[in-house]
């Protein structure tokens, strides 16, 4: 069984070169360089899923591009492995970074800063018969709006920031891995994952999370939570209120899950559904609503050091009766 993935990783740089010269007018011909015909698509809200290079580029690149000027790919984490999911059947690529450009003209209902602008993303690609065949697209747009200004949400536990990349800057896996590294972090996050289904296993989240986690580990969290730093600051600043103000959580699996060398991921549609019962993000009660998910970790030796988190919060928010791009219009 090939392990090396150095073929679906020239796809994707190369689909990733395509887009880096493509205009508004181009993007459509540049997207279906590299991918299938009937490639599926998944978004974030307002996009959700789309079926093909045409539609993708209507939805999410053509706007985008009208609005960014100069576009550049900054990529921290690239790898790629075989699915967990599926029985290491199929082969899937990953990509975590910036889309970083010039604000220059309105995205959604984010107003132009005419200035540097960076879109955190993360990218999940499945490669099939030398094609592109399935990706997952999520975006941080509540940290975009942060950028311009228009901040539509109560203030949030965490810290704001253009994220960076490893603290190790090897995150880039262009070369082939040792296999058993790869191994030995799917298996890491699989017993993490594991630790946070049956929490009630530990006497407390300290115990928890002490299990799989180094005591400084970074959690690079999503616009609306933050990041924080150290264990201690994480159970205050994200995990204590997620377990406190959310109910009746529910674990949906996820689509893909994979490792190479010390990096590894998974994405869900959704991964979780949850109650939210009231002061979770600074606001009210609200029916229950699913959460589209992308983690990205790093491990050192035997504990994760470092956490990159997407979640599609408006499609979150949107399910409870919120629409945060409607708002922003009267920000």
């Amino acid at each position: 069984m090939q392990m090396t993935f150095q073929t679906e990783k020239e796809i994707i740089r190369a689909h990733h070169r395509a887009l880096a010269s493509a205009t508004a007018d181009t993007i459509p011909a540049a997207l279906a360089e590299q991918t299938h015909p009937d490639w599926q698509w998944r978004g974030m809200h307002p996009w959700h899923e789309q079926r093909g290079a045409a539609a993708v580029a209507a939805a999410f690149w053509q706007p985008f591009l009208n609005a960014m000027s100069r576009v550049q790919r900054r990529e921290d984490v690239f790898f790629a492995g075989r699915n967990q999911i599926d029985g290491f059947q199929s082969v899937w690529v990953v990509s975590m970074g910036h889309l970083m450009g010039l604000f220059d003209a309105p995205f959604l209902a984010i107003r132009p800063t005419r200035r540097i602008a960076m879109l955190r993303y993360a990218e999940f690609h499945r490669i099939e018969g030398g094609k592109i065949v399935e990706t997952a697209f999520f975006c941080d747009l509540l940290h975009l709006m942060r950028q311009a200004g228009q901040c539509p949400l109560p203030p949030q536990t965490g810290a704001h920031l253009i994220q960076p990349g490893p603290a190790t800057h090897d995150g880039l896996l262009h070369t082939p891995q040792p296999e058993a590294e790869g191994v030995r972090t799917l298996d890491l996050i699989c017993r993490m994952i594991g630790a946070i289904n049956e929490h009630q296993v530990f006497s407390g989240p300290q115990e928890e999370l002490a299990q799989h986690w180094h005591d400084d580990m970074l959690w690079w969290g999503p616009e609306g939570i933050g990041a924080t730093f150290t264990i201690p600051r994480y159970i205050e600043q994200h995990q204590r209120p997620f377990r406190t103000h959310l109910a009746d959580r529910a674990f949906n699996g996820h689509i893909a899950r994979l490792a190479e060398g010390s990096y590894g991921g998974f994405f869900g549609w959704p991964n979780l559904s949850l109650t939210p019962k009231g002061g979770y993000m600074g606001l009210p009660a609200g029916p229950r609503a699913d959460m589209r998910v992308v983690d990205i970790y790093r491990r050192d030796g035997d504990k994760l050091a470092e956490n990159w988190i997407f979640i599609d919060m408006l499609h979150f928010l949107n399910m409870q009766g919120l629409d945060v791009l409607a708002r922003l219009k009267l920000i």
